[in-house]
C-alpha cells in the first residue's frame, strides 16, 4: 500500500492526505459553481466519476476493525473498509449480541412452524449507496459474474410492480385510489414545507403543522401507511421524505414507483453479503454483548481504548490500539420485540417506566453520558405508545383467505410474479390495518402450496371493528379474524384459521427514529473530536437523507469509512431529482390530481414546439380566461418564436 501511495504521490506531485476532502457534501447548502479550487464533484453529482478507487493516506494492513452490530449498516461498513480502505478482511470482527446476523433485516421460520418477518422494505431505484455495494456482491442464484443488483434488475425489469387494490373498505370492496384528494390549502402547505429551512422545524410534529383536511386525505393514507408515519411524528423527517421521494409521488397511488426483491430481505440481501464478507476472512462473533466503550477524552480529541463486553458469561475488555477503529450501531428499532402466535398474544413487559434499558439503547446511553456529541437517546426510546406497532406473518395453506387474496392481486399469487404489488390498506379499520403478499415463494425453500402474507397496523390503542380489543391484546387467531371481517369473509373464518399459521411481533421502538427531534439529538456519523470511532444506523445525523431505509444505513457506513480513513472519496448527497424541473412539475400536477396547475396553460404555450416541450407532464391546457398577464406571455412566446426562426 505504501508503494502504491508513493507512486500516486509521484504522479500527482502532492500527497493525498494534504487534500481537504469533504466526505459528506451537503447539496442543501452548496452553491454549485465551478472554480479553480473546485476539484471534487458537486455534492449530488452522482455517476461513474465517483467510482474512483480510494487511496488511503497510509497502510491499514495491521489495523483491527471492530463493528458492533451485524445489521446491514455494519455489514456495509465491513464492505467499504475492504473495498475502499483496502483493509484485509481478516482484520474485521463483528460483535453482535444476537444469535444470528442481519439485525432488523430478518426472515426466518418454515412451513411447519410458520414463517416470520417483523417488517419489510419498499425499495427505490435511487438508492445510490445500496446499489453501489450490491453491484459488486455475487448474486444469490445467478452464476458468476452476475451480482445481486443484476439479479434484482432482472426480476423487476421483467415483472413490473403495481397495485390494483391499494385501498379497500366496506368489508373488502376496492376503494377508488386514483386521487390524492388534497385541498388547495393542503397543496400549498406542502409547498411551504418544502421551502422551509430544516433548522426551523426542531421538535415539531406533523399534526402541529398540517390541517385536519390533510390528515384525512387519501394522500395521507397512502403516505403514512407506505412509510409508517404517525400524526405525532417528526415534521422535519416528513420534510426530508418529501424531498427524498419527490420523484416518486406520482407512482405512490399504485406503487408503480417501487421495486421489490424476489425473496424476503434476509435471503435477498443479508445472505449474499455475509457470504462475500466471510470469503474475505471477516469474522462474526455472535452472542457477544457490548455494554460500553472505554474512551479517553482530552483536549486533543476522543479515542476508544477498549470495548467492554460480555463473552461467554464473563465481562471482558477488548483492547483497541491506536491504529484500530470501532464502529457502533446506535439504538435499535427492533430490540425488545415481543412475540405471539395463533393462540397467544405477545406478553409485553415494557412501558415508558422501563423503556430503553435493552443493550443497544444502553450502549448509546452510556456513550451519551460521556459527551453531548453522542446525542440524546432518551428522545427516541422514552415513549413506547408513540413508537410502537405490531406486525403478523401469515403462513397460508389454500383457504377462503387465499382465494380472496387472488382477487386483489395483479397476478396469481402462486405464479412467482408480483401479487398485491405492496400493502393494501383498509381505510375504515380502527387499527388502520394493512396487508401485503409479495412475490412467492417468499423463501427459497417455501413449498409450492404455501403463501406468506405480512400484516401490520398503525393504531395500537384502539379496539378493532370486529374483535373489540387492541391489536397487542389479540392472539394471532383474533388478528386474522379481524382481517377476515374487513375482507368480507368472516363467515368462512373457521376455514381460514384452520389453514393459517400466525406469528406476531410487537415492536416497541419500530418507529422511534421518527420521533420529534432537534439539532444535536442524533450524533454525527463521526462525532466531533472522535479519532477512531464511527456511529452508524438509523439514529445518526446525515445531511439530507431519511431514516427507516436500507439506503440510509449503507450511507452512514460509507461516510464512517471515508471519514475515519480520510479517503479521497466522497459519499454523494441524495439523488438530485428534487431539483429537476421535470419532477417538480410532475409532482405539482400529481398533487393536484392531474388537474392543471396555476400557469400551466401559459407554460405550455411558451414551450410548445421547443426543445423543452417535453418537460411538462401530459395534460390539457388550462381552460381559463386569458388575463393581461397571459397576453403578455403570449407576446413573449412570439418573441421566442422569432428567435427560434
Amino acid at each position: 500500500m505504501n508503494s502504491i501511495k508513493s507512486n500516486v504521490n509521484d504522479e500527482t506531485g502532492r500527497s493525498n492526505d494534504k487534500v481537504k476532502v469533504i466526505h459528506e457534501p451537503d447539496s442543501s447548502k452548496e452553491v454549485q459553481r465551478n472554480t479553480p479550487g473546485k476539484t471534487m464533484p458537486f455534492s449530488d453529482q452522482i455517476g461513474n466519476y465517483q467510482r474512483n478507487k480510494g487511496i488511503p493516506s497510509k497502510s491499514f494492513d495491521n489495523s483491527k476493525i471492530y463493528i458492533v452490530g451485524s445489521g446491514i449498516g455494519g455489514m456495509a461498513t465491513a464492505y467499504y473498509f475492504i473495498r475502499d480502505g483496502h483493509v484485509p478482511g481478516k482484520n474485521i470482527v463483528f460483535l453482535d449480541q444476537l444469535h444470528i446476523d442481519g439485525g432488523s433485516l430478518d426472515g426466518a421460520g418454515n412451513a411447519t412452524d410458520g414463517y416470520i418477518i417483523r417488517g419489510g422494505r419498499e425499495m427505490d431505484m435511487t438508492y445510490e449507496n445500496l446499489w453501489d455495494m450490491f453491484q459488486d456482491i455475487p448474486a444469490l442464484e445467478m452464476p458468476a459474474p452476475y451480482s445481486v443488483l443484476d439479479e434484482y434488475r432482472l426480476v423487476n425489469d421483467n415483472d413490473p410492480n403495481y397495485s390494483k387494490a391499494r385501498l379497500i373498505h366496506n368489508q373488502g370492496e376496492i376503494k377508488d385510489f386514483s386521487k390524492f384528494g388534497l385541498e388547495k390549502k393542503d397543496q400549498l402547505a406542502m409547498v411551504k414545507l418544502l421551502l422551509k429551512k430544516k433548522e426551523d422545524l426542531d421538535d415539531l410534529t406533523i399534526e402541529d403543522y398540517f390541517s385536519e383536511s390533510f390528515l384525512n386525505s387519501n394522500f395521507w393514507f397512502f403516505w403514512r401507511t407506505m412509510f409508517a408515519f404517525e400524526n405525532w411524528h417528526s415534521l422535519l423527517e416528513l420534510k426530508l421524505y418529501m424531498h427524498r421521494f419527490l420523484h416518486a409521488i406520482d407512482g405512490m397511488k399504485d406503487f408503480s414507483c417501487l421495486v421489490f426483491p424476489k425473496y424476503n430481505q434476509y435471503d435477498t440481501f443479508v445472505t449474499p453479503l455475509r457470504k462475500f464478507l466471510q470469503s474475505k476472512g471477516v469474522q462474526i462473533h455472535l452472542n457477544t454483548l457490548v455494554k460500553d466503550l472505554n474512551i479517553h477524552i482530552n483536549t486533543d480529541g476522543k479515542v476508544v481504548e477498549g470495548i467492554i463486553a460480555d463473552q461467554d458469561g464473563k465481562e471482558v475488555e477488548i483492547p483497541v490500539g491506536k491504529d484500530d477503529f470501532v464502529i457502533v450501531t446506535t439504538g435499535s428499532m427492533t430490540e425488545d420485540t415481543f412475540y405471539g402466535n395463533n393462540k397467544t398474544a405477545p406478553l409485553i413487559k415494557i412501558d415508558n417506566s422501563n423503556s430503553g434499558q435493552s443493550s443497544g439503547w444502553k450502549l448509546w446511553k452510556n456513550l451519551a453520558a460521556k459527551s453531548a456529541v453522542f446525542g440524546n437517546p432518551e428522545k427516541f426510546c422514552s415513549d413506547i405508545k408513540k413508537s410502537a406497532w405490531e406486525s403478523a406473518t401469515l403462513t397460508c395453506r389454500p383457504s377462503a383467505f387465499t382465494k380472496k387474496l387472488t382477487g386483489y392481486s395483479v397476478n396469481d399469487p402462486y405464479s412467482g410474479k408480483i401479487a398485491t404489488g405492496g400493502i393494501i390498506t383498509i381505510t375504515d379499520s380502527e387499527w388502520l390495518m394493512s396487508f401485503t403478499c409479495n412475490r412467492q415463494p417468499h423463501y427459497p425453500t417455501q413449498p409450492d402450496n404455501i403463501l406468506v402474507v405480512w400484516v401490520y397496523a398503525l393504531y395500537m390503542d384502539k379496539a378493532g371493528n370486529y374483535i373489540k380489543k387492541t391489536m397487542p391484546e389479540c392472539t394471532g387467531d383474533e388478528i386474522l379474524s379481524e382481517l377476515c371481517y374487513h375482507l368480507g369473509i368472516i363467515d368462512q373464518v373457521d376455514d381460514v384459521l384452520k389453514n393459517t399459521i400466525i406469528r406476531t411481533a410487537f415492536m416497541p421502538y419500530i418507529t422511534s427514529m421518527f420521533m420529534p427531534r432537534a439539532k444535536g439529538d442524533r450524533p454525527r456519523v463521526v462525532p466531533e473530536g472522535c479519532k477512531n470511532l464511527g456511529l452508524i444506523g438509523q439514529f445518526v445525523e446525515t445531511n439530507n437523507d431519511v431514516v427507516f431505509t436500507m439506503e440510509s444505513s449503507v450511507r452512514t457506513a460509507r461516510v464512517a469509512v471515508y471519514e475515519l480513513l480520510n479517503l479521497n472519496k466522497q459519499v454523494p448527497d441524495i439523488n438530485p431529482l428534487q431539483y429537476d424541473i421535470r419532477h417538480l412539475l410532475k409532482a405539482t400536477k400529481s398533487l393536484n390530481d392531474n388537474n392543471s396547475f396555476l400557469g400551466e396553460g401559459i407554460l405550455r404555450r411558451i414551450l410548445k414546439g421547443t426543445y423543452f416541450e417535453h418537460i411538462l407532464p401530459p395534460g390539457e391546457e388550462e381552460k381559463t380566461h386569458e388575463s393581461f398577464l397571459a397576453e403578455q406571455f403570449g407576446k413573449f412566446q412570439d418573441w421566442i418564436k422569432g428567435i427560434r426562426d
